[in-house]
């Protein structure tokens, strides 16, 4: 086949609008898809707990404590007795409420205060983003230790923990990405017909900056699940009696070598779901690829 004839075909190529591409490159990949309905099911266990689980996770039975795995109790029970599944699927309901919550605090904080040191520049830009540099200097998860500490625990005290120390991602993303998009010719022809500042960075600018924001919210939302569970495991987060998987896992460290399933199971289901995020997060990264847009 002569140059000319492939660069024909190259160009008679059929095209493809934004929703067909970004669908068929995002369920194109079988692990993309596995991760999404994990997520579904997920959300479905969170919503639905009451009517899904099959006990009470909270009731104790004395009489019934580090059952085996049985008909009744698929996942046998803890030291007190109580249904480890129904824990677990009680625990989805907190990890994914902490997840989100983390996330929109954190990512709205970011973005605006990226947003306003990008657009406007100069010592605005210096100062945001030194404070960021200073944040960032910090572990995360040393932040979200000292933070919970000094709440003294419990689920708001973890949100907030979280929050703090996922703020300066998304604060210099937004930055990056503001510095670029403002100098676009869209942008200066709204500033030249007298377009207020506030317009420009809310109408013209942010909505720009979203997608490769889109992509690391997803992503940070599974390791929003696993600090969680971090925290709740070093007895900082989710205070008993309530159900979390890290706490559970902490739970279920000292019978490790006579009862593995109290520490597995949960550490089996923060795995999954960790996994899951990632793999729609990079999914969402390459559905959203603007290179890729008009192509299959």
């Amino acid at each position: 086949m002569s140059e000319d004839s492939a660069l024909q075909i190259d160009e008679n190529a059929p095209r493809v609008t934004a929703l067909q591409r970004f669908v068929n490159v995002f369920f194109g990949r079988k692990i993309v898809v596995f991760g999404l309905v994990v997520i579904i099911i997920l959300v479905l266990a969170a919503v639905f707990a009451p009517f899904v689980a099959p006990f009470d996770p909270y009731e104790q039975n004395l009489l019934n404590t580090k059952a085996t795995p049985s008909w009744e109790h698929p996942l046998g029970t803890d030291t007190l007795g109580r249904d480890t599944l129904s824990r677990i699927i009680y625990g989805a309901r907190t990890s994914l409420q902490v997840g989100i919550l983390a996330i929109l605090v954190s990512s709205s904080i970011g973005m605006l205060l990226g947003l306003t040191a990008g657009y406007f520049g100069g010592w605005t830009n210096t100062i945001i983003m030194r404070v960021m540099d200073a944040l960032m200097s910090f572990p995360p998860i040393m932040m979200a230790l000292m933070v919970a500490s000094l709440l003294e625990g419990g689920i708001y005290s973890v949100i907030v923990a979280l929050s703090v120390g996922m703020i300066p991602p998304y604060a210099r993303v937004m930055c990056g990405q503001a510095l670029h998009i403002k100098e676009n010719d869209y942008v200066l022809a709204g500033k030249a017909i007298g377009a207020t500042n506030k317009r420009v960075m809310f109408r013209h600018v942010a909505p720009n900056c979203f997608p490769p924001l889109i992509v690391m919210m997803t992503m940070s939302v599974g390791r929003a699940i696993l600090a969680e569970a971090g925290l709740s495991y070093l007895g900082i987060g989710i205070k008993p009696p309530g159900a979390a998987w890290g706490a559970m896992v902490s739970e279920g460290y000292r019978y490790l070598e006579t009862f593995p399933i109290l520490s597995f199971a949960p550490g089996i289901a923060i795995m999954i779901v960790v996994f899951a995020f990632n793999m729609v997060g990079d999914g969402l990264r390459d559905a959203l690829d603007p290179r890729l847009r008009g192509t299959l």
